[in-house]
Formats: structure tokens, C-alpha cells, sequence
């Protein structure tokens, strides 16, 4: 039962660090974009901006294990997942990963709320 605390925080790493390793080294095909899609990454592909999102999804991934270091890589990685799930509805028109994404988020940062204090 003590294990269960951890799993969205696994979870979580093991999303973040898929997606940004997958970018960089195709282990997944990427689905064919088409529409708005495909225009929003047609204008940010060129410019780098996605190599540096996928690297700080990578860095957030491996910092989100170690504990001393969660909330730090809550701070990083909570605004790519807002991100995310913003793609998804206005650009797909249907919420996906997105939601899971915040889900996870939240539930880590409650379990991390006496470092969060602070802020509030």
C-alpha cells in the first residue's frame, strides 16, 4: 500500500520522458497530422521551439523521481501539461492525454503541498 502513493509520480515521468525521448528517437509512429494541426506544427517545427520543450519534458521526467527535486520538476513540467491539454481543445477539439496529464499533476502536487506552501 505505501508503494501506491508513488505510482501517479511514476506515471507522470514515464509519460513525459516517452513523449520527449519519442521525439528525438521515433520509438512510436506519430499520427498523420492534418488541418490546424498540422499548421500549428508546420510553424513551430522550424523554429526549435519543440526540441526545447522536449528537452525540458525529458529533464522534468528524470528530476519528478527524485523526491528532493519533485517540486521542482512539478514547477517545469505543470504548464507543458496545461499546454497540452490547451492543444487538444483548441486545436483538436477533443480533450485526450491532456486531461490525464493535469490529473497526475494535481495529485502529485497535493502529496508535495508542504513545499508548495510557501506560494500561497
Amino acid at each position: 500500500m505505501k508503494y501506491i502513493k508513488h505510482l501517479p509520480t511514476i506515471l507522470l515521468a514515464f509519460l513525459f520522458l516517452f513523449a520527449g525521448i519519442n521525439y528525438f528517437f521515433p520509438l512510436a509512429p506519430m499520427p498523420v497530422m492534418t488541418g490546424n494541426q498540422k499548421a500549428f506544427f508546420d510553424l513551430f517545427g522550424p523554429t526549435g521551439y519543440m526540441a526545447v520543450i522536449k528537452t525540458i519534458e525529458i529533464i522534468g521526467g528524470i528530476l519528478i523521481l527524485l523526491p528532493s527535486k519533485r517540486a521542482l520538476a512539478i514547477t517545469m513540467l505543470a504548464p507543458i501539461s496545461v499546454n497540452v491539454f490547451l492543444f487538444e481543445v483548441c486545436i483538436l477539439g477533443a480533450p485526450g492525454i491532456g486531461i490525464a496529464l493535469i490529473v497526475l499533476n494535481a495529485i502529485v502536487i497535493f502529496q508535495e503541498k508542504e513545499k508548495f506552501k510557501s506560494l500561497f
